[in-house]
């Protein structure tokens, strides 16, 4: 138990600011045209097991 608890507090410790401070995320992508765009897959049919 006592090594559970450890474990977990390193590693809440670990994950605290360890890289500094917060940075505001960049767009990396250029903001896309206007407009509708659907894309995706669809599959019809009909499945049965004897």
């Amino acid at each position: 138990m006592r090594a559970t608890l450890t474990l977990i507090t390193a590693a809440l410790l670990a994950a605290c600011g360890v890289d500094g401070e917060p940075e505001t995320p960049t767009r990396e992508r250029a903001t896309p045209e206007p407009g509708i765009s659907i894309t995706g897959r669809a599959e019809v049919g009909v499945a049965k097991s004897w």
